[in-house]
């Protein structure tokens, strides 16, 4: 249910941004600037909570889940840039806060049960984006402006922390007591750097897709705009689908995979000559990045174990945070040097780097607590 609500928000706010942007009275410069706070406020809280995960367990998931529904609506209030850039600010701390908190408690539950349910847990958080994306769509075409939106999805979200996920706080995710001195150990900037490859070939087609249909191939705006809404929908599909495939192969067979499918859906979208040729590769890129990400953090929970599990995903969602959010800069950097094709082609060579660099990542788990996946081995 966690990701479900994390999901829930974040298709509402991609659709509702632009309500957002008018409300608060800011141009599109501003709101950049103003969006640059999230990712700053997660970078900030995101090593913190693996901690205090570590130190009291279950409890920090139902309170941090419960400060981002409320956190979620401040945008909605802003009337400047700099009120809406301290809101987001405060949603980007709580957001960077929940996610480590989730995919802690993921792994964890990877752990006590001995199956694989990262992929899984994604998957619920993809479609969710797709459904509140396109549900908040249609609320826009009422008429709807940002505060019923995102003060709905606050109120779902907050219901979540209290109702369905609270009654298991008291469960230790930390079963041992953490170790008083920390470093930062080498196998997590494996994990990480990887992890951050990973979320710059699925941020950038997020991000640019529907920019690559509307500008290189005259798509039509409806059909353009579709272009996220298909690499969520594929994303969903992939992570679910991926989950069922570790019953039978270890998670670094499914990072490779999913590392060279998204490489040939990328090098599709990015070469093809219309709209239709396009969305079928982004298609096929969402389907093979969505399973990498979570893998990775699945890895690196089970190569960590429980006594340091939140402090490890939380090193690695740190690291791999910067590549969320450098992608889709850095495509548009490569874009006005060379062109938006060659720059989303560009992606491709990153996601091959995923599935050559994968089984480098299964050698430094192989001697992980609890693994999963066939034969109990990464």
């Amino acid at each position: 249910m966690g990701f479900g609500a994390f999901g829930w928000f974040w298709g509402a706010w991609g659709a509702i941004l632009p309500a957002v942007r008018v409300e608060s009275g800011v141009g599109d410069g501003e709101l950049g600037l103003a969006l640059l706070m999230v990712g700053l406020g997660a970078l900030v809280s995101m090593r913190f909570t693996g901690y205090l995960i570590d130190r009291y367990g279950g409890v920090v998931l139902p309170v941090v889940v419960v400060l981002f529904g409320l956190c979620g609506v401040l945008p909605a209030l802003a009337g400047s840039a700099v009120t809406l850039s301290g809101a987001l600010f405060l949603l980007g701390a709580t957001s960077g806060a929940t996610d480590v908190a989730i995919n802690a408690t993921g792994s964890h539950a990877e752990a006590v049960t001995g199956r694989p349910l990262m992929n899984l847990a994604h998957g619920i958080f993809s479609a969710a984006v797709v459904v509140a994306s396109l549900g908040t769509a249609g609320l826009r075409a009422l008429g709807a402006d940002a505060l019923p939106v995102l003060g709905g999805a606050g109120i779902l979200i907050v219901a979540v922390g209290i109702v369905v996920l609270a009654p298991g706080s008291r469960e230790n995710i930390a079963t041992e007591p953490a170790p008083k001195r920390r470093r930062l150990e080498p196998v997590l900037l494996v994990f990480g750097g990887l992890c951050a490859l990973a979320y710059v070939v699925e941020n950038a087609w997020q991000s640019w897709s529907a920019v690559h249909l509307d500008t290189t191939l005259n798509a039509a705006p409806v059909l353009a705009s579709s272009a996220p809404a298909v690499f969520a929908a594929a994303a969903a599909t992939g992570r679910i689908t991926g989950n069922a495939l570790l019953r039978r192969l270890r998670p670094v067979q499914l990072l490779v995979a999913g590392g060279a499918i998204a490489a040939a859906g990328s090098v599709g979208a990015a070469a093809a000559d219309n709209a239709w040729s396009a969305l079928i590769g982004i298609g096929v890129a969402g389907l093979g990045t969505s399973v990498c990400a979570p893998t990775i953090i699945g890895m690196a929970g089970a190569w960590a174990g429980p006594e340091r599990r939140a402090g490890a995903i939380s090193t690695v969602t740190t690291i791999a945070y910067l590549g969320f959010l450098l992608g889709p800069a850095a495509v548009g950097a490569a874009s006005s040097v060379w062109s938006l094709p060659v720059a989303l082609g560009g992606v491709a060579v990153l996601a091959l780097l995923v599935a050559a660099l994968g089984p480098v990542a299964g050698r430094a788990s192989v001697n992980s607590v609890a693994g999963f996946g066939r034969g109990g081995k990464s």
